[in-house]
């Protein structure tokens, strides 16, 4: 039946998160090693992860090679983390491959004892699927977003010549180290810790501050490995808002330039790096949910979509309303999980925001309506509207900021919190959406494993 794969891969959300690339390795020996027959390009760091591999991926596709895309969490559909060609893996192929590496687990524990057993993780699960899945469908190179640091990340089994980092922060630092220093050094030990292992491979380096960036070249050279360090380019287009976003498209185009150029080998097609080409391609293309905006059929912007979540990422997106939209307040549908710093980020924001909407959907990690109003009137700020997240919810918004809009300036509502509810808006208003179209047809399923 369809579906057995999937049960399966649920099967494996009881294991959590477990860095180790013990299991990944003996299954991906097991399933014939389709990890070796592409070429890979990581991608680490604190942020800007997804929107770097998105852009780096749109890039080299565009020089005509057939590229894969991995990366984590999905907004919809878990089809969409793995893609070719900017198509998601079918259903039928997910649950093939799904099925594939759990006979592959099935047979390597045949004849263990039970504490020698494997039991790969859910994230785990899934990388081996992306290989088979790129192993199987031709793909000359592999962008590969980590889950979660880079030396003992599953997608370091890849072994890839090509390392970016995107930006360092403290974060799982009971798993990654207590400093930005152990932080740095683990996620760059995605390409190897011994310089036997990553001598001559290249780490593409952004987002670093003056001493990170030290610390980075000096590790590198102890690895004998290359560095580049380009610069933020000024003649970046992007449809998504904001100087990160284009910081991260740099990185993006400076990691294609020296791939196609030189680490590419016969993968290029005889075919070198086109910036002209390059730069067009990113004018178009849109990373979903991070500082996008949804345009109606009369070219207005509807709504901007941004999944920030914690305080670090609403100083990137109160950044961009500076830039972009200075001086102006917008209507703000809000939704948070319970985990996060929402005072701080309701803080950040409240000089941007002119009325508030706040919501939630029924995932169980979300903060109560009740206690986000409250946090909003400790700090005096009312609540104009509260709700489930829908899309009747959503147009009332819309309709509440048209009514305040003059003829000549109508502005987006913003919504923004949690990369949760910016799954479920893309679901509710895919189908009216040009910028939402790559979404019709995935349904919804889980993010709880994220």
């Amino acid at each position: 039946m369809l579906y057995d794969g999937i049960e399966y891969l649920n099967s494996r959300l009881m294991f959590g998160m477990m860095p180790g690339l013990e299991s990944t390795r003996t299954l991906c020996e097991a399933l014939g090693n389709p990890q070796k027959k592409f070429k890979t390009i990581h991608v680490v760091g604190t942020n800007g992860k997804g929107s770097t591999s998105y852009y780096l991926s749109g890039v080299l596709q565009a020089h005509g090679l057939k590229t894969a895309l991995y990366t984590s969490p999905h907004l919809v559909n878990l089809r969409e983390r793995i893609r070719v060609n900017d198509e998601p893996i079918s259903e039928e192929d997910l649950n093939r491959y799904l099925l594939q590496v759990k006979d592959a687990a099935d047979l390597v524990n045949k004849d263990r004892a039970e504490a020698a057993k494997i039991e790969p993780t859910f994230f785990e699960v899934l990388t081996l699927v992306a290989f088979l899945h790129y192993a199987n469908s031709g793909v000359q190179v592999a962008v590969l977003e980590a889950g979660m640091g880079g030396r003992l990340d599953s997608t370091a089994v890849a072994d890839g010549d090509v390392a970016v980092v995107t930006s360092i922060g403290l974060e799982h630092t009971e798993v990654l180290g207590a400093t930005e220093v152990a932080i740095l050094k683990e996620k760059m030990g995605v390409l190897g810790t011994s310089a036997d292992k990553v001598s001559g491979k290249t780490f593409v380096l952004g987002g670093l501050s003056e001493s990170l960036l030290a610390d980075a070249c000096e590790y590198a050279k102890s690895l004998n490995a290359n560095v580049v360090v380009p610069e933020i380019r000024s003649d970046i287009q992007l449809p998504n808002l904001g100087q990160h976003y284009v910081e991260n498209a740099s990185l993006s185009l400076a990691a294609a330039q020296m791939f196609l150029s030189v680490a590419a080998g016969s993968c290029a097609n005889g075919a070198g790096y086109d910036d002209a080409l390059a730069l067009k391609t990113l004018e178009k293309r849109s990373w979903a949910g991070r500082m996008q905006k949804l345009e109606n059929a009369q070219g207005q912007v509807d709504f901007i979509l941004d999944g920030a979540h914690n305080s670090h990422a609403v100083r990137r997106l109160v950044e961009s309303l500076d830039k972009y939209y200075p001086g102006q307040k917008f209507h703000c549908v809000f939704g948070a999980l319970k985990d996060k710093d929402v005072d701080e980020m309701l803080k950040l924001m409240a000089s941007h925001v002119s009325l508030w909407h706040i919501t939630k959907t029924p995932y169980p990690r979300f903060r109560e309506l009740d206690d986000l109003r409250g946090l909003l009137g400790d700090l005096n700020l009312s609540v104009a509207s509260e709700g489930l997240l829908s899309r009747e919810f959503l147009d009332g918004v819309r309709a509440a900021a048209d009514g305040e809009s003059s003829e000549n300036k109508k502005l987006p509502v913003l919504i923004t919190g949690s990369l949760y509810m910016i799954g479920e808006c893309v679901q509710a208003l895919k189908s009216d959406y040009e910028g939402l179209a790559f979404f019709r047809g995935l349904e919804p399923t889980t993010n709880e494993h994220r």
